[in-house]
């Protein structure tokens, strides 16, 4: 007797709601989420599960959207959250407040003096990011980049140490040609007031999803790791965009060669290199292999035959 099937309950249906959501492809999750909604059939279940699943999305992918008033775009991450659905843009400084599962700006409020940094750490904060939207518009036209100061944002001279975030993202989505992709790199720069030395860690992933008659999947990371001196606002913007612009160009290259080498390398080591025989097929003279003999030989057809004629 096959055993019952025992029905999920909405704690469970709840966790794999927000799985699916989360682990959505690039520019994906509204599609996920329409489906999901016709699956599940309620509408409780749904909305607790987006309510959680969407801003861990949205702040994973670094979306950026339109901020109305046409102030541009706004970055929906991490180092720029103020508190629940509020973000600061440091471009224009505003606060944008987001409703993640529609993915939209609802409204938008100029940054409190709080909220943003000092004179003396906007002005090497303004200088990076002059120099990383040229950049930026240069090898990401349809990306949006920002600079966050994550740590002494209240430094009001030299002396001390700060740290920025440099943020880059950039979405090329085309469901109708079946294919999504996306780039993301975060930069922390750590400046060392006392060694007079700036320390870059950045961290790029690509994303690409081509589903046409199938479902293949991108999913590429690199870490990388420099440093330059301690300058000037305008000349550290510089070396600092050039590492960047540097790095990133090098990951570009490497994933175009490994590419190239597919056909040549990677699929031909998902073949078997030989048969379970250990020995080459005999493409040149497969006579020798008689699937009918084989057959009566294992059977014993020719022995069974002769036994019922006598």
């Amino acid at each position: 007797m096959a055993e019952e099937e025992t029905e999920l309950s909405d704690q469970q249906k709840k966790g794999i709601a927000k799985w699916f959501l989360i682990n959505a492809p690039a520019g994906e999750i509204q599609y996920v989420a329409k489906d999901l909604k016709s699956v599940l059939k309620d509408d409780d279940v749904y909305n607790e599960a987006a309510a959680v699943a969407f801003p861990i999305y949205n702040k994973s992918h670094l979306i950026y959207l339109k901020m109305p008033g046409g102030y541009g775009d706004v970055l929906v991450t991490s180092y720029g959250e103020l508190q629940d659905n509020e973000y600061l843009d440091p471009k224009t400084a505003q606060v944008v407040i987001v409703d993640h599962v529609k993915q939209v700006c609802k409204r938008v409020r100029p940054a409190t003096d709080e909220e943003l940094p000092s004179p003396y750490i906007e002005e090497y904060r303004y200088a990076l990011e002059a120099e990383l939207l040229k950049y930026a518009a240069e090898a990401y036209p349809k990306g949006s980049c920002a600079v966050y100061c994550t740590n002494g944002k209240d430094v009001e001279g030299p002396g001390s140490d700060f740290e920025f975030v440099v943020v880059i993202s950039a979405a090329r989505n085309s469901p109708h040609n079946f294919c999504n992709g996306s780039w993301r790199a975060i930069w922390n720069i750590e400046f060392r007031d006392d060694i007079q030395v700036l320390e870059l860690k950045g961290k790029c992933q690509v994303g690409a999803h081509y589903f046409e008659e199938g479902n293949v999947q991108l999913d590429a990371k690199r870490e990388c790791s420099d440093s330059t001196m301690f300058q000037g606002p305008d000349d550290t913007a510089t070396a600092v965009v050039h590492l960047i612009r540097r790095h990133e160009n090098e990951y570009m290259a490497s994933l175009e060669g490994s590419y190239f080498d597919l056909s040549d390398n990677t699929f031909k080591e998902l073949r078997r290199k030989l048969p379970v025989t250990r020995t080459l097929f005999p493409w040149h003279n497969t006579m020798q292999f008689n699937l009918k003999r084989e057959i009566a030989e294992e059977l014993r057809i020719g022995e069974l035959h002769d036994i019922k004629r006598a």
